[in-house]
């Protein structure tokens, strides 16, 4: 049997900002189940919702205070089930987020635990003593709050927090957590999930002797906003000991037909060691292509850095999600067209080795919402603004329709505003429009999944010019070639050995007696022919 997530398409849900059903300006399960045919016409092969269990939302709900119940902002148990047979009747899967390396302080264990040093959960999170002078432990850094350490008086020690200091990570090193929590995640699992996201996936572990952290030798834009990124995190997180719980996390989940795991890793190598053989993750994702490098060496270099270390691995790729600003605004200033570039970037991302991720609205060219400072929410933007504006800007309420109130997202004030660069993006306004971006994901996506090349092909790219990628999806010894013009300017090639694979997929591309006419943002798929494939550019 195929596995359907192996060259699949995830498409992640924003819960808050998806669909308002009971009009409290925030998204609900109602919301995501109302439009799940939209998303199964998409041509998708699963969602992945974003968390929804209870939780004080300081940080948007990966502030976990009831690992076995739905937020009542979002709804109910009986909604989740229902969301789950309507999504499995559209031949969707189901993926929900698990938030395991840490907890909210508000949940019951948290509350045990900070009481004193003798309870059932005095060790179920990570104390230590204050050193002799009284200051934290060691120099870990929490990438939210400074210092990753917070002082509890009634313990009269200090608590670890990754994250933000209302989120105590949990002691991975006490068997009994590692049990409870494998418990929750089969809670969802007996519900009909399909498979989990797990966020900050290499954060389970420290180490136990509390070894201060290293200084980053390499220089990095980001630590004059962040002090977290000026050190190497080689004793706060990514320990050994993490790869044997993902792998009896693997044991627990394949008990389970046709589940899957993607974690959310730092980096490639991570990446790859993470998904390493059959019993670890089947999936895992980084943030090289999240990031502000859009360019054809970039994306060249990562996916040929991936397949080189890990040759049977099988990565899962995304331009956008609810972490990064959107890609549209981090790899273009060039506002008239967007439309051409949104084309193209879905055109390079669907081709891709791999798995993919959509983020909501990314189908529709949505870019990044501007918000003043009054309107944020996001600790993380509240914090380092005006450097960094933290995640909202990707987060607001999904655009249904131009001519309703709130886009249709709601019949009142929404959580976070929709703005009018973003209401022009809306998607009742794109359906009966051929050359709309929605148009054109709807196609490519129909494109890859009719074309085994492309969704379970190998990978070879091809040297033609610094601003033109290239590369052949080969699978039973056929080729799509896959050819992007990520010029400024217009870019001829002269082919040999090749037919248009598709004419619906060429765009900007001028096709003539083996004469290949790139306008910017242009590309066009082609099929090999026997014999060798000969690319010439052309003055």
């Amino acid at each position: 049997m195929e596995e359907w997530w192996r060259g699949g398409v995830i498409y992640q849900i924003y819960p808050r900002s998806f669909q308002d059903t009971n009009s409290d300006g925030i998204g609900d399960l109602k919301g995501i189940t109302k439009r799940l045919e939209y998303i199964a016409e998409l041509g998708v092969d699963a969602v992945w919702i974003s968390p929804i269990f209870s939780s004080p939302m300081k940080d948007m709900g990966y502030d976990v205070s009831d690992y076995k119940n739905i937020d009542p902002i979002f709804g109910t148990l009986e909604d989740f089930d229902e969301l789950v047979d309507r999504a499995h009747s559209l031949d969707l899967k189901v993926m929900i987020d698990q938030v395991l390396s840490h907890s909210s302080d508000q949940h019951p264990f948290f509350l045990e635990s900070r009481e004193g040093k003798n309870n059932p959960k005095s060790d179920w999170y990570v104390w230590s003593d204050p050193l002799s002078n009284g200051s934290a432990p060691n120099n870990w850094l929490s990438i939210f709050e400074g210092v990753a350490w917070e002082w509890e008086a009634r313990r009269k020690q200090y608590y670890l927090h990754n994250f933000l200091v209302c989120q105590p990570d949990f002691n991975f090193h006490n068997k009994e957590v590692q049990d409870w929590l494998l418990s929750t995640v089969r809670f969802w699992l007996d519900r009909g999930v399909d498979g989990f996201r797990l966020d900050t996936v290499n954060y389970y572990f420290h180490d136990k002797k509390l070894r201060d952290n290293p200084a980053r030798l390499q220089s990095v834009e980001s630590v004059l906003v962040n002090p977290y990124y000026m050190q190497e995190h080689i004793h706060s997180i990514s320990q050994p000991e993490n790869i044997t719980f993902i792998e009896n996390l693997r044991v627990l989940v394949d008990q389970y037909e046709d589940c899957a795991l993607i974690g959310e890793i730092s980096n490639i190598d991570l990446m790859a060691e993470y998904t390493k053989g059959n019993k670890r993750l089947q999936l895992a994702y980084s943030f090289e292509l999240l990031g502000t490098e859009f360019s054809s060496k970039h994306i060249k270099d990562v996916i040929e850095y991936f397949f080189e270390i890990s040759p049977n691995g099988n990565p899962c790729w995304s331009f956008s999600n609810h972490d990064v600003i959107r890609h549209l605004s981090r790899w273009s200033e060039e506002q008239d067209s967007l439309t051409g570039f949104a084309k193209l970037t879905a055109a390079i991302l669907l081709s891709l080795e791999g798995t993919i991720c959509l983020f909501q609205g990314e189908e529709l060219g949505q870019t990044e919402s501007d918000l003043d400072f009054e309107e944020l929410t996001d600790p993380l933007g509240k914090r380092f603004w005006p450097e960094n504006k933290g995640r909202d800007g990707c987060r607001t309420p999904m655009v249904w329709n131009s001519e309703k109130e709130y886009a249709g997202f709601s019949d009142v004030k929404p959580w976070l505003p929709v703005k009018d660069s973003q209401l022009k993006r809306a998607s009742y306004q794109q359906l009966s429009d051929p050359e709309s971006v929605l148009s054109f994901y709807k196609l490519m996506l129909s494109f890859r999944k009719n074309n085994k090349e492309l969704r379970n092909g190998k990978t070879t790219f091809i040297d033609i010019h610094e601003q033109i990628l290239a590369f052949s999806r080969k699978f039973d010894e056929k080729i799509i070639l896959c050819v992007f013009n990520l010029a400024k300017d217009s870019i001829k090639l002269k082919a040999e050995g090749v037919e248009c694979a598709n004419s619906q997929i060429t765009c900007g591309v001028k096709f003539s007696n083996n004469l290949l006419k790139f306008e910017p943002n242009g590309f066009i798929f082609l099929r090999a022919n026997s014999g060798n494939t000969i690319f010439k550019v052309v003055n």
